[in-house]
Order: structure tokens, then C-alpha cells, then sequence
């Protein structure tokens, strides 16, 4: 199927399309030059959707269980009918190679599903009261209400699904909802937004899709008519915005500096294999993206040595060729970043096993190992194709090692020992363990989040779906 993206496309305000401007240029990451422009909403806008939602709270909140199952099956649907033009446009927007980028929208079909199927289990419970005397004939029931109005603010590495994750949850529960998307990359949510414009069950104000200056959008945290604010991105803006965030509900998905442990029982074809691509699929921008390797000493350099081996066979270039997996980072900048801190390690005394040369905002897949521990390259967050080997003899000192970050997201172990596993489980200081798999392994109806500074909440649709709503409970005397 031949796809071509529009010249312009327009911004949803309250469920409708509106072109006000066409103020966002958005290029195409390979090349670098603009490929399509969009609206850019301004602060009247934005006022505008919020008060839209507003209005939408209470017959949003009104929808039977079917009618928003309706709409997410909808989704689905034509989600699958727009496959191939989804995963064109985060190819060009994103600079995500074809293959990541048509895993992207089968899990943006995965969500929506999971969604629809949530959507009619908002369950609620009977609880007796009467735990003492004074409570005989009391008893009590409790329900899940939707909180009202939410802000969601998306990042630029997964345009479809992290904004599917906010979007979903909340037509599951009957949230209205207004959503900034990263501003270099808008296509995939505005793609979103045209679709739900197509419901007609859903009232004015359900949703906007508002691309917006960073400098424009301090109405999605601050005002104070909404009543929850999901952001993902980087830990700096998360926290930041919580701070100016009021007396809103807050939920952070933020970075991570995600480690795995290689021990000297692992199977390390398979170990390989999933590493490789834990660290490097859409150029590591992935913030559970495998960053630190903690190899056993055992095996450490026939294990290093097979790494180094395959990462020089990973073809680079551009996103829309097949044989690519290793595509450009989203901006020049970025690259230069990463570059930098990459020849700041070398400079400190690491070891440059293969890659680390910049073209542009191209940049090889990077292995290094002695690299010291107070390096940028080490301590915080790559967001890009390089990962740190390292050596451990003890299985505690290479879960304190795995501790030793201000981060705490995923953590992936390759063992066959379950005692060492369930040692990891009580043990590691993050949002969760994938055994046998990398830490970037994620399912869309698992809980996912993380501790530290890589955020507050959850997510993963059941677990968004509880913070979208609040409990509301009833007693009833029965006389």
C-alpha cells in the first residue's frame, strides 16, 4: 500500500476539527525537512477545550458501559483499516523504523481492545459494616465515579501508544479530557482524535487534541478545573509540573536508567538476542530501554565479545527501509547530547567497544565498558542506542549495582535460579522485573510505572483506569 501524509492537518477542539494556523512545522526526522504542518492551539484554545470538558463531565459520566465499549470498539476498527498510514506517519514523525513502527500500532490496537473489554467491568463492592455492636444492621457498597476533566501531555517516542494509554482509560470510565501532544511529534494522537470524531455518541467537549508551544500549555497544568494531570516525559518537566500542578490528582511516567542482569546460568543466545534489542530498537529512545548490562564474570567476555559482534552488524539508516533498525534519534541535538557524554566517558577512562560516531542526528549503536560511575553516560538517562557493560561475581552486589540510581522503572535478569529471582523480586527498587526478558518487555494491560524519579502511578488500562476515577461510597440502615 503506496501511503502519502496530508500537506496540513488541523488541531480537535472540543470533538471537531479546527485550522486555525498552521504554525507547526513537523519534519521528517530522517531528512530533516518539514514533512506536514499543523495547528498549534494558543491559550484561548486550550481555555476553550477546557471549559468544553467541563461541560462534558457530567453526560460523559452518564454513558451506559456498551456506548463507551461502542466507541473503543470503534477505535479499534479503524485502527486496523488505517494500519499501514499510521505506521507511515511514525516512520516520518518520529524517525521509527518500519518494522518498530508497525509494532507500535498493533499495540495501539491492544490497548483500545483492552480498553473496550475494561470498559464494562468498572466494578464496585458490598461490604458489611457490622463489625461491632453499634453497626448491627448497617451495611455499606461503594462505587467507582469518574474524577471529571483530565490533562494528559504525551512524549515524542511512542506518539500512538503512551497517548492511547492516557486516551483509552479515560473514555473507558467516562473522563472528558484535553491532551497536549510533543510538539515534534503530533500526527499519531491528531490521527486519534479524527477517528473519535467519528463517535457521534460522544458529547461536544469529550475530547481536544491540542498541539502546543511548552510555553502555551500551562493551562493543562494549572487549571484548576481539571481534575488529574498525566504526563510522560522527562523526570525535569515531571516533577516540575507537579509542583505548579495544585490540588489536581498527578500521575508521572518518567525516565529511567534500566538495567540487566546476566548471570552465569543464562542462556546468552537468548540473553543476546533480547539485549540487543532491549537497548537499541528505535535508537534506545525508550525509558525502559536497556542502558546498563551487569554480565556475571564467568561468562563476562565471551558474553561482551558476542555483543560487540552483533551490534556491528545492525544496519543503520533510513526508518521507511526495511532493513533499518537503527534509525536517527528525534533531533540533531539529542544525538550531539548523547554523543558528548559517549566522549565524555571514553575521555574518563571507558573503554569504546564499538560505534559511538555521529552523523548528523544519526548515532551508532554504542557499547562501552569501564565506564566511571559518576559519568553522565552511567548516572542518568541515555534516550538513546547506548549501552555500559559491566562485571559482577556476586548476585546481591549486582542488585545493589541495579539500586545504584536515582531511577527505579524495569529491571530485566537472565537466570535460571529462582531463589535468585525471588531475591531480585523483594530486592530491586523499581516498578517491576521481567525474568528471562529485558527490562524495555511491556504488555498494554500489565501495571507499568516506577519509583524514584521515574514517577508516581501506574499505568496499564485497569490501573489507569482506578486513578481516573474516585471511590463514592453509600451506608444503608436497614431498619
Amino acid at each position: 500500500m503506496i501511503v502519502k501524509l496530508k500537506d496540513v492537518y488541523p488541531l480537535y477542539l472540543n470533538n471537531k476539527a479546527a485550522q486555525p494556523n498552521t504554525d507547526l512545522a513537523v519534519t521528517d526526522k530522517f531528512t530533516g525537512e518539514v514533512a506536514f504542518r499543523t495547528a498549534l492551539a494558543t491559550p484561548d484554545v486550550i481555555d476553550e477545550a477546557i471549559a468544553g470538558a467541563v461541560r462534558a463531565a457530567a453526560p460523559m459520566a452518564k454513558l451506559a458501559s456498551f456506548e463507551k465499549q461502542d466507541v473503543l470498539n470503534h477505535c479499534v476498527a479503524r485502527f486496523r483499516e488505517r494500519f499501514d498510514e499510521l505506521a507511515y506517519a511514525l516512520c516520518v514523525e518520529a524517525g521509527k523504523p518500519i518494522a518498530d513502527a508497525e509494532g507500535e500500532v498493533g499495540r495501539l490496537i491492544d490497548t483500545f481492545r483492552i480498553a473496550a473489554e475494561e470498559a464494562v467491568r468498572n466494578y464496585g463492592e458490598i461490604q458489611p459494616l457490622d463489625i461491632s455492636p453499634r453497626s448491627k444492621g448497617y451495611m455499606g457498597m461503594w462505587k467507582r465515579v469518574p474524577i471529571g476533566p483530565c490533562s494528559f501531555i504525551s512524549p515524542f517516542n511512542f506518539p500512538l501508544n503512551l497517548a492511547a494509554h492516557k486516551i483509552a482509560p479515560a473514555i473507558a470510565v467516562g473522563c472528558p479530557f484535553v491532551m497536549k501532544p510533543a510538539s515534534m511529534t503530533p500526527l499519531g494522537a491528531i490521527i486519534i482524535g479524527e477517528v473519535l470524531a467519528e463517535c457521534d455518541i460522544l458529547p461536544e467537549g469529550a475530547f481536544s487534541i491540542l498541539p502546543a508551544s511548552r510555553d502555551g500549555a500551562d493551562l493543562f497544568t494549572s487549571d484548576d478545573r481539571l481534575k488529574l494531570l498525566s504526563f510522560t516525559g522527562s523526570p525535569g518537566v515531571g516533577w516540575d509540573l507537579k509542583a505548579k500542578a495544585g490540588k489536581k490528582k498527578v500521575i508521572l511516567e518518567l525516565g529511567g536508567n534500566a538495567a540487566v542482569i546476566v548471570d552465569k546460568d543464562a542462556d546468552l543466545d537468548h540473553a543476546l538476542a533480547r539485549i540487543i534489542f532491549g537497548a537499541f530498537y528505535q535508537s534506545g529512545q525508550s525509558c525502559i530501554g536497556v542502558q546498563r548490562i551487569l554480565i556475571h564474570a564467568d561468562v563476562y567476555d565471551r558474553f561482551r565479545d558476542m555483543l560487540v559482534e552483533k551490534t556491528k552488524t545492525l544496519v543503520s539508516g533510513d526508518p521507511k527501509d526495511r532493513d533499518t533498525f537503527i534509525g536517527p534519534m528525534i533531533s540533531e541535538k539529542e544525538a550531539a547530547r548523547l554523543g558528548g557524554w559517549i566522549e565524555d566517558a571514553v575521555a574518563g577512562g571507558a573503554t569504546l567497544l564499538t560505534g559511538g560516531r555521529r552523523d548528523g542526528a544519526m548515532l551508532e549503536a554504542t557499547l562501552l565498558e569501564n565506564v566511571d560511575r559518576k559519568a553522565d553516560a552511567y548516572r542518568e538517562e541515555a534516550f538513546g542506542p547506548l549501552a555500559i557493560l559491566s562485571k559482577f561475581t556476586d548476585w546481591d552486589d549486582a542488585l545493589a549495582e541495579v539500586n545504584d540510581s536515582k531511577f527505579g522503572l524495569q529491571a530485566g535478569l537472565f537466570t535460571r535460579d529462582l531463589h535468585k529471582v525471588l531475591a531480585a523480586w523483594d530486592d530491586l527498587d523499581v516498578g517491576g522485573i521481567v525474568v528471562n526478558d529485558v527490562s524495555s518487555y511491556r504488555v498494554d494491560n500489565m501495571p507499568y510505572g516506577g519509583v524514584k524519579d521515574s514517577g508516581l502511578g501506574r499505568e496499564g488500562i485497569r490501573f489507569a483506569m482506578e486513578d481516573m476515577t474516585e471511590i463514592r461510597n453509600m451506608v444503608i440502615r436497614r431498619a
